[in-house]
């Protein structure tokens, strides 16, 4: 369900915790005694309001929706933003984007990698946009990476949206499982580690 939507086509966002709280304290978005911008939503811009930043929001303008679909496991939203680059959104909640990717996917790689003395085996549960393996890649000693993601959609709008991060899936050591992470280990973790 690819599309290239304006902006103003952005998805509402949902109910939080948060909101539900503030209509059993009397305030709801219909009540025209709440101030516009605690609850309101901007035609043109993705906003990210997560009971994990109480008192924040988080948002960036949407120049272009590049892709909206939904797959078995969740929402699946691709945007070209004005300042960020391209952003990956997972059931409203951002996952990477193309602007600060590199700080998260360096930090979870490179700081286990690097306290381990030559690993050569690598499990990767989830990091279906790879930036992860792009960054296992570049050790040299790692001889295997196997991945488990469970939602393909991820995998596959990653390498057509975000070729630069998913690169890591063209690693010839990189072995892709779709599938549950956890049963994945439990079925495979003798062979694999």
């Amino acid at each position: 369900m690819a599309a290239e939507n304006v902006a103003a086509d952005l998805p509402v966002k949902r109910q939080r915790e948060e909101e539900e709280e503030d209509q059993q304290n009397g305030l709801s978005q219909n009540d025209s005694s709440t101030p516009q911008g605690l609850s309101a939503v901007i035609p043109g811009w993705f906003s990210e309001i997560s009971p994990m930043w109480p008192g924040e929001a988080h948002s960036l303008k949407v120049e272009k929706i590049l892709f909206q679909g939904r797959s078995d496991y969740q929402n699946v939203m691709v945007f070209q933003s004005s300042t960020y680059g391209k952003v990956l959104v997972l059931d409203g909640v951002i996952q990477l984007t193309e602007r600060d990717e590199c700080a998260y996917q360096e930090m979870i790689t490179h700081l286990p990698l690097c306290s381990i003395p030559n690993p050569k085996k690598v499990l990767v549960i989830g990091g279906g946009d790879g930036g992860v393996l792009r960054e296992v890649s570049r050790h040299s000693s790692v001889e295997k990476i196997d991945i488990c993601e469970i939602d393909k959609m991820v995998v596959d709008v990653s390498k057509e949206f975000f070729p630069d991060i998913a690169v890591g899936f063209e690693d010839p050591r990189v072995s892709l499982h779709i599938g549950d992470g956890v049963a994945f280990f439990e079925g495979s973790s003798r062979r694999i580690l």
